[in-house]
């Protein structure tokens, strides 16, 4: 059974928030243990920036090519997974598109849970893309060692995560380090100049939103074909790893890791994150023993300070109505922010081009850390995934959910000291969630759940 889902006649017991503070100041304080001679700074045009891959799956391999092609000057010399043959494929096809950037010694080649902290260490740039549920712990340890960090999103998946990255946020700004952050419509030409747009005024007051990433079921990892691949059968935890995208503690489930780029955009229009969300979901369609404990829909209303709600909806169910956008509903007409567009008082389509905001965004930050302006896009990218966090807060328990309620929770997701043991004790952990008798897993009930 979860111990994610908490019946409702039981008991819920919750840190004060002058406690948590204390906590968070608590991290920070020990972010700082390194000498200020060993952050890293600004490089020069010239110098090599060595960078370290930690996750070497399809993500964390893209993002790979797009750090080795923003210029000469920059070698991947280390890397890090729990899994040789993604490692494997990943080096090899790194290698393929970038022959002379690619300079991984056997020994830079780190394997484990605990190897993020190795290959960190020999990095001036480390790119996170494992799964999202350990992004708060790689990123505190990137900051701890004076690293400038790419990370995916989202970069938390529960409230716990998202304190140790606001915290690590604050840090890593003390100690002058760059930190980009998988949001690459930040780093669209288009959406730049449509939200630029909003902000001066051109639709006037924004009264609603709505965001939506409703489309198809992604990949599914079922077990019996992971069991015929590697010729045995598997932990639950190691299970759980090759199929991450279906449980809680890895993922978030869909609306923290697909829905938080529409959600993202709804907070940079907004200038902020919303202060509360209610909301139902539940799985309808996509029912069986590889598809874990997440909803394959979520219908949430975020509320911001001024009253003005956004209506949003994720969905995986096939044969119905897709859609992937946001909008802004203004007293002076409505925008279409993905398509760049003004309908009413001030009609307006951008004309503009754009590079590929993968690649910008890595342009960005490596213009950033070698001319070492600021770059810190780690706390709006927290408030984003935790904007994820609380709709699913909402949608589990089917409550109305504050920011500040949730901030008092206390679930964190992480399996407890799983970087701190080797490979084979580590794939012998619990994981938070296990399948009952007949190999289904418990999903939360909106009612029943709750969120603590």
């Amino acid at each position: 059974m979860s111990n994610l889902i908490v019946p409702a006649s039981a008991s819920v017991t919750r840190r004060s928030f002058l406690s948590t503070s204390s906590k968070i100041a608590g991290t920070a304080a020990a972010l700082s243990t390194l000498p200020v001679e060993r952050f890293v700074h600004g490089a020069s045009p010239g110098d090599t920036i060595k960078v370290a891959l930690i996750g070497m799956g399809g993500r964390g391999s893209g993002a790979a090519n797009q750090a080795l092609s923003t210029g000469e000057s920059v070698k991947l010399v280390a890397v890090a997974d729990v899994h040789k043959d993604r490692m494997d494929g990943s080096l090899a096809q790194l290698a393929k598109a970038h022959k002379d950037k690619v300079a991984v010694k056997d020994e830079n080649k780190f394997m484990g849970f605990d190897a993020y902290k190795k290959a960190i260490a020999q990095a001036d740039l480390v790119i996170l893309a494992t799964p999202p549920g350990f992004r708060p712990m790689q990123f505190e340890e990137a900051v701890r060692q004076g690293k400038h960090v790419f990370m995916e999103k989202p970069v938390c998946v529960d409230v716990a995560g998202y304190k140790k990255v606001i915290a690590a946020a604050a840090e890593a700004k003390k100690k002058n380090l760059k930190v980009g952050v998988g949001l690459q419509r930040h780093h669209q030409a288009g959406y730049i100049e449509t939200i630029k747009r909003i902000h001066d005024g051109q639709l006037g007051d924004i009264q609603a939103m709505r965001a939506y990433w409703n489309g198809n079921t992604p990949w599914v990892k079922p077990r019996a074909d992971l069991e015929k691949t590697y010729g045995r059968k598997l932990t639950e935890l190691e299970y759980q790893m090759r199929n991450w995208y279906y449980f809680v503690w890895l993922c978030g489930d869909h609306i923290c890791e697909q829905h938080i780029h529409n959600l993202d955009v709804i907070n940079w229009v907004k200038k902020g994150h919303p202060v509360k969300a209610r909301g139902n979901g539940g799985c309808e369609t996509r029912k069986g023993k590889d598809y874990g404990e997440i909803f394959d829909h979520h219908v949430v209303e975020f509320e911001y300070e001024d009253g003005s709600v956004c209506f949003s909806q994720c969905r995986h169910q096939l044969g119905c109505w897709n859609d992937v956008s946001e909008h802004a509903i203004g007293t002076k007409g409505v925008a279409n922010l993905g398509r760049y567009t003004f309908t009413g008082e001030n009609k307006w389509r951008y004309q503009g081009g754009g590079k590929d905001p993968y690649q910008q965004e890595h342009d960005d930050l490596f213009d950033a850390i070698r001319n070492d302006k600021p770059y810190n896009e780690a706390e709006y990218g927290a408030n984003s995934s935790m904007t994820s966090v609380l709709g699913r807060m909402a949608t589990y328990s089917g409550k109305e959910i504050t920011w500040e309620d949730a901030m008092k929770s206390n679930l964190d997701t992480m399996v407890k000291g799983i970087d701190q043991v080797s490979w084979e004790e580590a794939i012998k952990l619990a994981p938070p969630s296990s399948p009952g008798e007949d190999g289904m897993y418990q999903l939360p009930i909106p009612g029943k759940t709750r969120f603590i």
